[in-house]
């Protein structure tokens, strides 16, 4: 029995570094969903959160695979980006779950960008590259918050219609 619990929890990253990467990928998809939180949208931390913690396990299991499969010959094919496709598509249904469409608006598209987003960053943090999620992370918060601000301040499309004559 203990051989068994033994093998079932060997890993080829240490655990401390799986913990690290997951966790880090939970931390930069904070920055993301704080934003949409903030602002009463759908998807905001608990959602951005489990996206990319979820992206970061998938990784982590790729990377597991290859190490245990890896060695059994031309039997074995292993290819990382079918991961990384599966979890796009994942990702992509459930952002396109926040997206509405009501009487010509389009509402929820940078919510669903952001749980996209969520999902390439849990990929990075979960394959190791930290430095792409965080780079990530901080041009997202860039592109969330001080935009918004900027987009505030622009005349909406209804005041430049109205301004125009059409």
């Amino acid at each position: 029995m203990p051989d068994v619990l033994t093998t079932a929890f060997s890993t080829t990253t240490p655990v401390w570094e799986i913990f690290f990467r997951m966790l880090m990928a939970c931390i930069f998809a904070f920055a993301i969903g704080f934003d949409r939180e903030y602002r009463g949208r759908p998807a905001g931390l608990r959602t951005n959160m489990l996206t990319a913690l979820a992206a970061s396990a998938f990784a982590l299991i790729a990377i597991e695979m290859i190490h245990a499969m890896g060695d059994e010959g031309e039997k074995t094919q292993l290819d990382p980006i079918r991961v990384v496709e599966a979890v796009t598509a994942g990702v992509a249904f459930l952002a396109a779950g926040t997206i509405i469409q009501s009487r010509g608006n389009v509402k929820g598209l940078t919510t669903g960008a952001g749980m996209w987003l969520s999902g390439a960053i849990g990929l990075a943090c979960g394959a190791g590259f930290l430095a792409v999620g965080f780079i990530a992370t901080l041009l997202a918060v860039f592109i969330l918050i001080p935009l918004d601000i900027i987009e505030e301040h622009l005349p909406s499309k209804e005041k430049r219609e109205s301004e125009s004559g059409d």
